[in-house]
Formats: structure tokens, C-alpha cells, sequence
């Protein structure tokens, strides 16, 4: 079996039995940086008495995954075989994503344990949520697309979470306040660990709170939705469009612009029809 296993993501104490139990079958473990997964494992060995000796630690991040899997001998995965990333849930903002389908592509067995996540930590946290939410994960770093995202943020209809590293975090509710001081945010830095500190509030209160506060550490924030935006149910279809008195090379033009087919193939088909 190939286990997908959540680690701590501040306190050592956020593993699980389950996860621990694994982890001592496994003898072959695919880690997101061997340095961090070698050190985690000594303290697991420590603190709970654990018994986890791999016989193998191989290094697998974004770098390297695709060539290493391409190249990857399946009898490996004979014996029971592990991923853990540096924190948190794997493919969560972290590697593994293509491992996952390298297992489906391959039909090898695997599971995904329940874990430790800080993007669901804090949209607890936060309030924000009652049923939807859309997680982003972090944005982009500069430029035009991170302004698109900045803008996306503003007008989900639900709840929108964002990893920030502490550089960017208070340039970015500095930009979500001059777009909308009255945006309801909520902010959380270093989840599960001794120094978590959380914030919220509208996002000119926001800025002013941050701009006093120590930003070292990781952050997720959460935006509230805007739930007057509603997605737009008037929007054609297919069916709307046949149905419209219309010549058929425009009728063509626009089912072609809709699916991205070509229209003259459309004009075919409605020749026919």
C-alpha cells in the first residue's frame, strides 16, 4: 500500500495514532525535503515511543517528481511505501499531486489518512463558512496576476482562503483595504504552534492591527464571500441558441465561440439537421 500521511503543521502532538501505526510499516518513504522528514520522525520517536525506521528516504518535491517517477522502479511499491510532505496535508499547496496519479496511472493501491490542515483551521476559525468556501491556495507574487487574484478574492461569493508568507501579508490586506476597507478578513499565523495569533475584522481595522503586529511566521487568510454576488443562471446554451431566429452561419459563429469548435463544422451539422 502507498499511504498519503498528513504531518504535524506546528504541534508535534497533531499526528495520529493511525498515522504513527503507518508510518512504523513503512520501509520506503518518498519525503517533500528527507532533512525535515528525518528530523520529524527522531521526535515521533522520541515523544511517542514510535518505532519508524525506514530503510529508505527519497527525496520527492516539484523539482524532481515528474523525472523521479519516470523513472521509478514499481517494485518499490511491493512493501509498504509512504509520502509526507514538510507540513500538513499532502497536494494541499504541497507536493505529492503526481505521485497520486502516478499511483492511479499504474493501478497501485493507495490512501489518503486524515490529518493535520491549516486551511480548514482556519475557516473554522474565521466563521465565515456555512456550507460553500474556495480555498486558492497562495497566490501569485507579482504582477498583473496577482492583481487578478487580489480582485477574485473580492468577489467570490464564498468564503475564499489564501496562504501568505509573512513578506506579502500585509501588503495584502493593505491592497484588499484600498479595494474595499469594509471587507470582513480574517487573519491566523503559525496554526498549532506556541505563538498562534489570529485576527479579524473589516480590512482598514485589519492593516492597522498588522502594521503593530510581529508578522514573522505563516499565514492563511480568510476573506468572507460576497454573497450578493450570485453566479449568473441567464447564461446561453446550446439548446437557446438553436432556438433563435437566426441565419445559420451566425448561429454557427456563436456555438463556435461558445465550446471553441470550429464553426464550419457546426454550419454542417445544422445543414443537415
Amino acid at each position: 500500500m502507498l499511504y498519503f500521511i498528513p504531518t504535524p503543521i506546528g504541534n508535534l502532538n497533531d499526528i495520529s495514532f493511525r498515522a504513527l501505526s503507518v508510518l512504523e510499516s513503512c520501509e520506503f518513504l518518498f519525503c517533500e525535503d528527507t532533512r525535515i522528514s528525518k528530523s520529524l520522525i527522531a521526535l515521533l520517536n522520541t515523544r511517542f515511543n514510535a518505532k519508524i525506521y525506514p530503510k529508505k528516504f527519497i527525496s520527492l518535491h516539484s523539482h524532481n517528481e515528474k523525472e523521479l517517477l519516470e523513472n521509478l522502479d514499481l517494485s518499490i511499491f511491493d512493501k509498504n511505501t509512504a509520502y509526507v510532505s514538510d507540513a500538513g496535508m499532502p497536494t494541499i499547496s504541497d507536493p505529492g499531486k503526481y505521485l497520486l496519479e502516478f499511483a492511479l496511472k499504474n493501478k497501485l493501491s493507495y490512501e489518503v489518512l486524515p490529518g493535520a490542515n491549516a486551511a480548514l483551521v482556519a475557516l473554522v476559525s474565521s466563521s465565515f463558512c456555512e456550507k460553500e468556501f474556495i480555498f486558492m491556495g497562495f497566490l501569485a507574487h507579482r504582477g498583473k496576476e496577482r492583481q487578478k487574484d487580489i480582485e477574485k478574492l473580492l468577489s467570490n461569493p464564498y468564503p475564499s482562503i489564501v496562504y501568505e508568507s509573512p513578506k506579502r501579508i500585509l501588503s495584502l490586506v493593505k491592497e484588499l483595504a484600498n479595494l474595499d476597507a469594509n471587507k470582513e478578513l480574517f487573519a491566523i499565523k503559525e496554526i498549532s504552534k506556541k505563538f498562534q495569533t489570529q485576527f479579524k475584522g473589516r480590512a482598514k481595522e485589519l492593516l492597522k492591527e498588522l502594521e503593530n503586529a510581529n508578522l514573522k511566521g505563516e499565514w492563511v487568510l480568510v476573506v468572507q464571500g460576497n454573497f450578493k454576488q450570485e453566479f449568473n443562471t441567464n447564461t446561453l446554451c446550446e439548446k437557446d441558441i438553436l432556438e433563435l431566429d437566426l441565419p445559420l452561419k451566425i448561429k454557427s459563429k456563436l456555438l463556435a465561440k461558445m465550446s471553441g469548435k470550429s464553426p464550419k463544422e457546426f454550419y454542417k451539422k445544422l445543414i443537415l439537421s
